[in-house]
């Protein structure tokens, strides 16, 4: 069921998910929803925040030209999508980093270059209950980091230059606003 995704200026954005101590209907029905309403939205990740849960959990789903490199060989092969995370812990970050333009859900029409690590292991566990340690490269490794940011209250704004950030206040401030408003 798609759901309405909360913008800039909602508490919820920056509190700490909590863990997931059981999956259950509940979590799995939340897994789907965050899945509909990323793909209405056309995002290619989603945490349990952007839609007003408390809960550690997001998704993915890259598409496979932008999960290759410059030959067009899958950076992630035998990752399948889409990924759903419970409880994400990045447990490693590679030293080499690149940076690009990236945009949030939350914030409609604001972009910026945000630096994050091309490389990152995550422990996470799956919606079966099972725990993984894997390595992400690439544009899922910064939609990752971009997701668990949200778990952890960090917004993708936080990341940027104060230059940036100057640049947009304007635009942030007009956000959270409208959104503070639409909250009552």
């Amino acid at each position: 069921m798609k759901r309405a995704i909360h913008n800039y200026g909602d508490p919820v954005l920056r509190e700490k998910a909590r863990a997931v101590d059981e999956i259950d209907d509940r979590i799995r029905a939340l897994a789907e929803d965050l899945l509909d309403t990323m793909r209405a939205a056309n995002g290619v990740g989603l945490a349990a925040q952007q839609v007003g849960e408390n809960a550690s959990v997001c998704v993915a789903e890259v598409p496979p030209e932008m999960d290759a490199d410059e030959d067009g060989n899958p950076l992630n092969p035998g990752v399948p999508m889409p990924l759903t995370l419970l409880n994400p812990v990045i447990v490693e970050a590679g030293s080499g980093t690149t940076t690009r333009e990236e945009g949030c859900l939350s914030f409609p029409d604001i972009m910026g270059k945000i630096e994050r690590p091309w490389t990152v292991t995550i422990r996470y566990q799956d919606l079966d209950g099972r725990e993984h340690e894997q390595s992400f490269h690439g544009m899922l490794a910064r939609v990752l980091q971009h997701e668990i940011d949200h778990l952890n209250g960090v917004l993708f704004i936080d990341r940027m230059s104060h230059v940036k950030r100057l640049a947009l206040k304007g635009r942030l401030k007009r956000l959270r606003r409208e959104t503070e408003e639409s909250l009552g």
